[in-house]
């Protein structure tokens, strides 16, 4: 899905932007996001999400009966508009400041201290999207790649699935990176709610981890993450595994967006030649 398709999409359900002004692009990545007015709306790549998109309009409401920081929805259930999962959010106020990670850590603190929800979390399957991802990116990617990744991917879940942690199990946000945090006139707020679940706190902590380790993340605001949290995700003996399979669903997460983006498609050739390769040092660029 493209930003024309995912235009028409909002087209078709008459969220155009209207006398409020041109619907603009937020974010094209799993889902394409757009500012109407007074709303954010997502539109997710296809209708096999809409069971997802429910299942964040259900996390957005347990949120705010908790207290818990969080965008909230604009409708209580998802469209299903031309085969695309619709949702609508209220646009939160423009931000004071970017998110650090101290605000990060914080939230996934208040997360952290919940029980498990009136309804059914997921666990976190951070390779569950692989096949889908490289199905998206079609043949604009090496089949040679495509296989390596599988492979890999089968290898990383049997050790995922072995893993013992060190925190207790419960809610996770899913993708706890700062960019996923927004920080408004009331303080940070979590956004992007669609990857919680209840699984190993440690995949919260990890995504951290790897921004230190493959994206350049200052080791300054690394400490103070886990100043803030309370505690360092790389002491756990399965960090490593935790890590590995983390990367190995953001290469494949690259290759969807490589049919339309030569961008993309570079960086997936650059994150699977360091993969191949066992590089740890290659920097890999956020996308």
């Amino acid at each position: 899905m493209d930003e024309a398709r995912a235009r028409d999409v909002l087209a078709a359900a008459g969220l155009t932007g209207g006398a409020s002004g041109a619907a603009v692009l937020l974010a094209l990545g799993e889902n394409a996001v757009f500012a109407v007015g007074d709303l954010v709306v997502k539109v997710g790549r296809e209708a096999a999400l809409l069971e997802r998109a429910e299942r964040e309009l259900a996390v957005s409401d347990w949120f705010a009966a908790c207290g818990v920081p969080a965008v909230r929805a604009a409708e209580p259930g998802p469209r299903l508009v031309d085969g695309h999962p619709l949702t609508l959010w209220y646009r939160l106020p423009e931000p004071v400041r970017p998110a650090g990670p101290g605000d990060l850590a914080a939230l996934l603190r208040l997360v952290h201290a919940l029980p498990e929800p009136p309804f059914a979390l997921p666990a976190r399957d951070l390779l569950d999207g692989v096949e889908r991802w490289l199905r998206l990116a079609g043949e604009s990617v090496d089949p040679a790649d495509a296989a390596y990744l599988r492979a890999r991917r089968d290898a990383y879940a049997d050790e995922v699935a072995a893993l013992t942690p060190h925190l207790p199990r419960g809610p996770v946000h899913g993708d706890a990176l700062p960019r996923n945090v927004h920080v408004g006139p009331d303080g940070p707020v979590l956004v992007d709610l669609e990857t919680v679940s209840a699984d190993l706190r440690e995949h919260d902590l990890v995504v951290m981890a790897l921004a230190r380790h493959r994206y350049g993340l200052p080791a300054g605001q690394y400490g103070a993450f886990v100043a803030a949290y309370g505690w360092d995700v790389r002491d756990w003996e399965g960090c490593a595994v935790l890590r590995g399979a983390r990367e190995t669903a953001s290469c494949a997460w690259v290759a969807q967006h490589a049919p339309t983006n030569p961008k993309a498609l570079a960086e997936f050739r650059r994150r699977v030649s360091s993969l191949r390769d066992g590089d740890g040092e290659t920097r890999w660029h956020s996308f």
